[in-house]
């Protein structure tokens, strides 16, 4: 049975496993992990209740795991599954769908962008008009950051770019690191700013007051010594104590049982141009023991309504954590939900709130959990 301390289920949607969970005006979209599943269209205004409207399918071998949605528009990723031994369909190409959701039962293709070459489109941030996303392109190694305009959104425009010095191969740039350690994970737009995750090359913040030449500020990479890359940098859009913070989500892959579990930090962007680590924060029992990876720390939501910021924490479930001291971030509420159907742990991969305060925790495996407060 689902445990929690602070919360407790509300409702739940028994689905496939899923990457990204958005909610708007009580219209639940759930990207899955694995094809045939692509994007479920679920109607959650009843949390007791939830029920299907509709879905997407994904051609095995590939996946959809994220979406987006915003000024009736939903944006979904098309990328390469690497954990899938399907072949690839003859002449697929990656990138995004944009979808016409004014009818949420019916969603309408508009138009693909696809990538020139690799991956696809991993994760990405959306504002309603401009999606601020990480394609593979040729040319290059890994994937980059790319600004594209859907003011029309049946011709999407790019309208800049950026990537990490010695990416750009075909330019006859150099990488100093493995293969594409260093790679953009997804930029968030506060402002003109965006705070870009860069994997195992930490994180970026780049001024976009030009969309068409977005400027690198300063950055952060500490891995090494940490082993796990950076998955999230989450700008928080008021100050505490009259100062300006990031809230850094690093991913617990990419190590051994006995390495250091990913964890969250806190970094002061008072003065930008020098962030400045103040704090960490580990779910409790996992320092000092040994586990494997996909334990510890994920993603943050990523709609800010506070200083209590919920987490997905992969087999911790989900964790709300107070950051009104930042230099002292502690847990206030926990709930676990149970593993889903044929598996072994929880492994809690995404979460978002909606206008009611509720929350939408979706599994990786199976399962969307709607957790409220007591």
């Amino acid at each position: 049975m689902p445990s929690g301390k602070g919360l407790r289920q509300a409702g739940y949607y028994d689905c496939a496993g899923g990457g990204q969970v958005v909610v708007e005006n009580g219209i639940a979209y759930i990207a899955h992990m694995k094809a045939p599943h692509g994007t479920s269209v679920v109607d959650v205004r009843d949390p007791k209740n939830p029920k299907l409207l509709a879905t997407l399918d994904m051609p095995l071998g590939t996946h959809s795991h994220k979406v987006r949605v915003g000024n009736g528009l939903m944006i979904v990723n098309h990328e390469l599954n690497h954990v899938d031994t399907n072949p690839i369909p003859s002449g697929w190409q990656g990138g995004i769908g944009i979808y016409d959701i004014s009818t949420p039962t019916k969603p309408k293709l508009i138009t693909k962008w696809s990538t020139s070459a690799g991956v696809g489109v991993h994760r990405y941030d959306f504002d309603g008009r401009y999606v601020y996303m990480s394609p593979t392109q040729e040319g290059y190694v890994g994937n980059i950051m790319m600004i594209m305009d859907l003011k029309d959104p049946t011709k999407p425009t790019e309208v800049g770019r950026w990537w990490m010095p010695g990416q750009h191969v075909a330019g006859g740039e150099k990488p100093t690191w493995d293969k594409t350690a260093h790679r953009c994970h997804h930029p968030l737009r506060m402002g003109n700013r965006l705070y870009t995750s860069y994997w195992l090359g930490g994180f970026a913040i780049l001024d976009i007051e030009d969309m068409s030449k977005p400027k690198f500020v300063s950055g952060l990479d500490w891995s090494p010594p940490f082993v796990c890359p950076t998955h999230t940098a989450l700008p928080i859009p008021h100050e505490i104590n009259g100062r300006k913070y990031l809230l850094v989500a690093d991913e617990d892959v990419f190590r051994q049982e006995n390495d250091t579990a990913a964890f969250m930090w806190m970094v002061d962007i008072t003065d930008e141009r020098n962030p400045v680590p103040v704090s960490s924060f580990q779910v409790e029992g996992i320092v000092g023991r040994p586990s494997p990876t996909m334990t510890a720390c994920h993603q943050p939501c990523e709609k800010v309504t506070g200083n209590e910021i919920p987490f997905a924490w992969f087999a911790q479930g989900m964790r709300i954590i107070d950051i009104g001291n930042p230099q002292a971030p502690r847990e206030v509420a926990w709930y676990m939900p149970d593993p889903a159907k044929g598996a072994s742990r929880v492994s809690s991969n995404d979460i978002t709130v909606d206008d009611r305060g509720l929350f939408y925790l979706i599994d990786r495996v199976g399962g969307l959990s709607i957790v409220e407060r007591v």
